[in-house]
């Protein structure tokens, strides 16, 4: 049978008018609730770990609480904050893959956030938590945004990622990942093998095994309806410096010289033929190279 939901206990962030900046799910796994929800569990159904996490934080004015969330079908859209972190969730600790599952709705049932090394906070009365925080040392502000770093809610397998900030919780990385100081990977995007990243993954983007995102570079899905559709970097690819591949899924063994933009518009002359819209895909086994005339002239891998 297949498996359409999805449960978790975790712990919630709430701030004091309700808001929810997070919540943190630490096994998530594949299940077939049947109902959709969120409900808030008390001391016996807590280990001793989770136990521990639960209290009032009266400097930052939130209260720290323990969660159920259940997802009965993860092909409908988000439902609230709670789900949405449950959906990021599964996506980093490889129990699904991009596009395997909605995310239609996740951005928007994510509050704005300010990200500080003492925990979430509101944005609205920050600067006067922050005076109440100082008691406790110097403030690190990571950033003030929905969706936080990957790594601060879960360390994937065998991966390397240089800079936390360059990857968004719900990021697929697969073990033997590398992702550098100017690489970037958003959530609902990732890797199928051990791949360099050193350019920026959108959301709804995912590279093939043995492929090279190189510095500068750039994969992009546009945004259709609020939400990105899934497009691949094949396997054995390079997508060279400062090349920006918008819109496009690249087949295997492909390679793209540095410095250009790729769009389905894009004029291109493949062997002899005459030059034609490259379309929404690139087939296998091409190189994309310099252009003449604005035209890209091409040529079989050998």
């Amino acid at each position: 049978m297949t498996i359409q939901g999805a449960r978790a206990v975790g712990i919630a962030n709430i701030a004091a008018d309700g808001t929810v900046l997070d919540t943190w799910y630490p096994q998530p796994q594949l299940a077939q609730p049947r109902r959709t929800g969120t409900r808030r569990l008390g001391a016996n159904d807590l280990t001793p770990r989770l136990l521990n996490l639960v209290y009032l934080d009266e400097d930052r004015m939130v209260e720290q609480v323990a969660v159920e969330t259940s997802i009965a079908d993860l092909s409908q859209p988000v439902t609230d904050a709670h789900d949405a972190y449950l959906r990021l969730h599964l996506l980093s600790h490889r129990l699904v893959v991009p596009g395997s599952i909605s995310v239609e709705g996740l951005v928007d049932a994510l509050a704005q956030v300010v990200w500080t090394n003492k925990g979430p906070c509101l944005p609205d009365n920050f600067e006067f938590v922050r005076t109440t925080l100082r008691a406790r040392g110097l403030i690190h502000v990571y950033g003030v945004e929905r969706i936080p770093r990957m790594l601060d809610y879960v360390v994937p397998s065998g991966v390397h990622i240089a800079e936390a900030e360059r990857v968004r919780l719900g990021a697929y990385l697969t073990e033997g990942t590398v992702v550098l100081r100017e690489g970037f990977v958003s959530f609902n995007a990732g890797t199928y093998g051990p791949d360099h990243i050193e350019g920026r993954l959108t959301s709804g983007v995912t590279v093939g095994e043995g492929s090279v995102m190189a510095l500068g570079s750039s994969a992009i899905s546009p945004a259709v309806n609020d939400v990105r559709p899934i497009m691949y970097i094949g396997r054995n690819c390079r997508v060279g410096e400062n090349t920006s591949v918008i819109g496009v899924s690249v087949g295997d063994n492909c390679e793209l010289a540095p410095g250009l933009v790729i769009t389905p518009s894009t004029l291109v002359r493949f062997g002899d033929s005459e030059p034609r819209p490259l379309g929404p895909v690139l087939e296998p086994n091409w190189v994309l190279s310099h252009t003449v005339g604005g035209i890209f002239v091409s040529a079989t891998r050998p």
